[in-house]
């Protein structure tokens, strides 16, 4: 079967991975309406090409936080990749840097860091963090990963507790026995004492103390964050102007608008819908990014025109390596990366920084 698009990549893991790990991977919150929002809001937004304008020559690069990226589509952090290939993130690493992006590799990793960073060095890496009650221990991570040469520290804000995800609770998800969560196996006596840290049924708030997630955290814990690191931080799960304004005033270099795949709270804004207020709001003092929802090419042009300096995709990226690991993945991006290229030279842009608002109306439908 030729895997044209994405949605080939979807049908592809769909049909071949366990029930049990395509559950987890596609799950949204209660009736996921969210997740399917994010998707949703893109098809309302209409483009308004220009005509005759010299598209011969295309640049696509664009930079995040100073670092030239050959396309403006990254990697979002997502758990667990050994669910959808035996190397798990080695080989999003090394898919992420044959590609020349950005791989941000989240805490639930299944290999550690270190692995990560041998299996593609010289890779455009940022790391994301949940900050977990052991403070010592998320200290750790952060210290690692500078070390490590990680060149970003994503904290995700949405995620106190875990949200409700039907079929992960029907199905009893957990970690198959021989796959761990790499990152956490020293860090918390937790892990090696309680048999349901490996699941993800974390959805009452008293499971905290299982996972070690920290519900206290607050704005004042960025500024503990810079006290560890001279890594930029960018916060991800932004979605309203007031919170904008605070990560602004916190200090952050960059805000990644998320709702987190609408595994969260449900029947919160599309991702695409609040990067208009995000971005207002900011006006240009740091960098937005935006991820949920993408799944084209023009997916992602309509983002930047709407003030998003990159993409992130999550599921798309499980779905590349269910389908052939490292080289299924590379195959995502590089239809991302030409699906752009397409769009923005029908729209008539030559480059990155020809894409502007003009570019996008909000359809009357």
């Amino acid at each position: 079967m030729a895997m044209v698009c994405l949605s080939d990549f979807e049908a592809y893991a769909k049909k071949y991975l366990p029930k049990i790990a395509w559950d987890y991977f596609a799950a949204g919150a209660d009736d996921c309406t969210t997740r399917d929002e994010n998707i949703l809001a893109y098809k309302r937004i209409r483009f308004r090409p220009r005509m005759l304008r010299d598209v011969s020559v295309m640049d696509i690069r664009t930079k995040i936080l100073g670092s030239e990226i050959s396309f403006p589509v990254g990697i979002a952090p997502t758990g667990f990749h050994q669910l959808a290939w035996p190397d798990g993130e080695k080989s999003t690493a090394r898919a992420a840097r044959a590609m020349n992006t950005c791989y941000i590799a989240s805490t639930y990793s299944t290999c550690t860091l270190e692995e990560i960073s041998a299996a593609a060095p010289g890779g455009l890496r940022w790391f994301q963090l949940y900050i977990h009650r052991n403070r010592a221990a998320s200290q750790q991570l952060v210290q690692r990963a500078e070390a490590l040469g990680f060149q970003g520290l994503v904290l995700t804000a949405d995620l106190p507790y875990t949200g409700k995800r039907r079929d992960d609770i029907r199905n009893g998800f957990r970690l198959p026995p021989h796959m761990k969560v790499k990152n956490l196996e020293r860090a918390f006596e937790v892990c090696k004492m309680s048999p349901s840290f490996h699941s993800l049924s974390w959805h009452v708030p008293h499971e905290a103390k299982t996972t070690g997630l920290d519900p206290s955290v607050t704005w004042n814990d960025i500024y503990w964050l810079r006290s560890l690191t001279c890594l930029p931080i960018i916060i991800k799960g932004i979605l309203t102007r007031e919170d904008a304004e605070l990560a602004v005033r916190h200090g952050v270099q960059g805000i990644i608008v998320s709702n987190h795949g609408g595994r969260q709270l449900d029947e919160g804004p599309a991702t695409i819908d609040a990067l208009v207020e995000v971005v207002e709001a900011v006006r240009g003092r740091v960098e937005v990014y935006v991820d949920g929802g993408i799944r084209k090419g023009s997916d992602v042009l309509k983002a930047l025109a709407l003030g998003a300096k990159c993409v992130f995709i999550g599921r798309p990226a499980l779905w590349g390596l269910a389908y052939k690991g490292e080289e299924g993945l590379q195959d995502v991006l590089k239809i991302l990366q030409d699906e752009f290229r397409l769009s923005m030279a029908l729209a008539g842009c030559a480059s990155v920084s020809e894409i502007g608002q003009h570019l996008v109306q909000f359809s009357k439908l």
